[in-house]
């Protein structure tokens, strides 16, 4: 309870923020995201544990596939894996499930509040097959095994149709609402995925199709190339998949291809008011989506959308993925934002990460791209690092010295990231050098305009790959884990210890309330001060009307001398990333800033 009281007095200003122009709602802009990936962030609930029937079809496992052990080695294989095969990415990780649901999200709220998360943005809850939920069965259930009674809740959606009126609020529907209420209470707004580009196989309406055939009610609903001929063995059934994946049948666009097909596209808007506005009202609502793939969508459909979204509630936040430069799009088709991969995630990586960059040339990166966007915009950015898409940060730095160089302004990011792909990537713990490189960078997140975004565990100290090993069991103080001892390429491997960080953690916790406790790192004005390409320094500043904050990054081994042109004596520090605060100094119009470290000053 005192947790909870103490989550409300420090957020009660959250809910009662408005919309500061129309798609950028404020809270937006005060947001500190953390996104989850239900599947493996807690399992609070073991009762409702997948089985190995709700495995994708076909299933591979055999009778002796067992839900996986949340602290066991990643890399090492369980009897029922290595009874599928020899190759780790190949057999049988995908077919792991280790239990996550939503009642362990309820759990950790306040670990989250704790650690100053104000947002949430869940990966796919809705029902499906599949462990990431991308191949969504339903929008306008939530999984079955994410609630407290999937025998029930499959009972029910199975006396249901089409039409909203006879759909039900399942055990796990109802759940996922407390979820929403609690983190409400505690100041906390809640964004889902939202996968409207394509469904999974065994989607209400597509798996009508693959029964019925040209003679289906929903044959229009999706790419349909040729139906199968009854008269012939062969089967003829063919349709678009997502980038060829036909697990991902991919919902039809009108004849126009402005548009998405009526039928899908009314089925979507009547999901989207059913977890936006549920039994009719706000406060039990969403507080926005992250839609999938977006750039997929015809303009005219996401116009629609968003009419629907700004109507039913218009502090929404909406926020598309889009890896490549977003600002036309996200002015175009109405969203919020996009995750901010393009102007905030790969220039990071760039120069504090990979040190292929220089700081003048990040700068004008951040400048640059960022300016494309309006103001309003840019501020509520979701500024990420590393996500499920992408390895995790603390690997992305582990490997970041043989990163290959730029061409142009073309950084690489996101490329032969896991074991499978590069025969040279490093799956080892990072050392604490190079956690200290991760504190820089979480610093200077934490002080650019946008809304940082934190992807789980991170902060706990997790490591790992790319797809599927940014995808590991969170790590949780209170569980002994297994060291990871395992190489998938059947390498000698020294052993890394697993266990919760929580050095790591209270930095991460004191970065994010340096964030909420200033009002420049939430609404002011940002610009260079200064670069220095060569003792690899960038110092920024940020201004409102109420204070001035100045920012001095040192990516070198080296302690940096750095000249403003300012007089630096006006300058206080109030925020270290590593050592003592003493090690920073200033005098004259010249700052010192130690090695691998960033500091934050006072200009008032």
């Amino acid at each position: 309870m005192r947790s909870l009281l103490l989550c409300i007095l420090i957020f009660a200003f959250a809910g009662s923020l408005g919309a500061d122009t129309i798609g950028q709602p404020a809270w937006a802009g005060e947001a500190i995201f953390y996104q989850i990936f239900p599947e493996r962030f807690c399992n609070g609930d073991t009762k409702n544990d997948p089985t190995r029937d709700s495995l994708e079809w076909p299933i591979k496992p055999g009778e002796s596939w067992r839900i996986s052990s949340w602290t066991a080695d990643w890399y090492a294989r369980d009897d029922w894996e290595n009874e599928l095969g020899s190759d780790f990415y190949r057999d049988g990780v995908l077919d792991r499930r280790y239990g996550g649901d939503l009642q362990g999200v309820i759990d950790k709220l306040d670990y989250l509040c704790d650690l100053g998360i104000n947002a949430i943005y869940l990966n796919p809850v809705f029902y499906s097959r599949s462990l990431h939920k991308y191949d969504g069965n339903s929008y306008h259930h939530i999984d079955p095994f994410f609630g407290p009674d999937p025998k029930g809740d499959f009972a029910l959606i199975d006396k249901e149709t089409a039409d909203p009126r006879t759909w039900q609020w399942t055990a796990a529907d109802k759940l996922f609402l407390d979820l929403v209420r609690r983190a409400h209470e505690r100041g906390m707004h809640i964004i889902i995925d939202g996968v409207f580009n394509h469904t999974g196989r065994d989607f209400f309406a597509f798996k009508d199709i693959r029964q019925n055939q040209k003679n289906s009610r929903y044959k229009d609903w999706y790419s349909i190339e040729s139906f199968d001929d009854p008269r012939t063995k062969r089967n003829e059934f063919a349709y678009k998949g997502w980038w060829g994946h036909m697990t991902l049948p991919t919902f039809a666009a009108t004849r126009d291809g402005k548009d998405m097909h009526p039928g899908p596209k009314a089925y979507i808007f009547e999901a989207t008011k059913r977890w936006m506005q549920p039994h009719g009202k706000l406060a039990e609502g969403i507080d926005g989506w992250r839609l999938d793939v977006a750039e997929e969508r015809p303009t005219k459909f996401w116009a629609d959308w968003h009419a629907l979204v700004r109507q039913l509630n218009p502090n929404a936040y909406t926020t598309a993925e889009i890896w490549s430069n977003a600002a036309e799009f996200v002015r175009k088709d109405g969203f919020s934002a996009s995750m901010n991969y393009n102007a905030f995630a790969i220039p990071v990586k760039g120069f504090l990460i990979d040190n292929n960059v220089s700081p003048t040339k990040f700068g004008e990166l951040l400048e640059s791209r960022r300016k494309q966007f309006p103001t309003a915009v840019a501020a509520v950015m979701q500024n990420l690092t590393d996500s499920h898409d992408t390895d995790r940060l603390a690997s992305m730095i582990v490997n970041g010295p043989n990163a290959p160089a730029p061409s142009g302004d073309d950084i690489v990011f996101n490329k032969n990231n896991t074991p499978a792909s590069s025969d040279s990537y490093d799956i080892r713990k990072p050392n604490e050098r190079e956690r200290d490189l991760q504190r820089l960078i979480v610093l200077f997140q934490m002080c650019y305009v946008g809304a940082p975004m934190v992807y789980y565990g991170d902060e706990a100290g997790m490591w790992g790959a790319g797809d599927p090993d940014d995808r590991k069991p969170m790590l949780w103080q209170d569980r002994q884990y297994e060291p990871e001892a395992t190489d998938p390429r059947g390498r000698e491997r020294e052993p890394d210890e697993v266990k919760f960080d929580r050095d790591l953690f209270n930095f991460y916790k004191n970065a994010i309330a340096l964030r909420r406790q200033h009002d420049a790192l939430n609404h002011g004005d940002f610009a260079i001060v200064a670069t220095d390409d060569t003792q690899r320094v960038i110092v920024t500043s940020r201004k409102s009307k109420r204070e001035s904050l100045v920012v001095a990054i040192n990516r070198s081994n080296e302690d940096a001398h750095v000249d403003l042109p300012l007089n630096a004596t006006s300058l206080t520090p109030i925020f270290v990333t590593r050592g003592d605060m003493e090690a920073v100094k200033v005098q004259g119009s010249q700052i010192t800033v130690p090695a691998l470290t960033g500091a934050v000053f006072s200009a008032n």
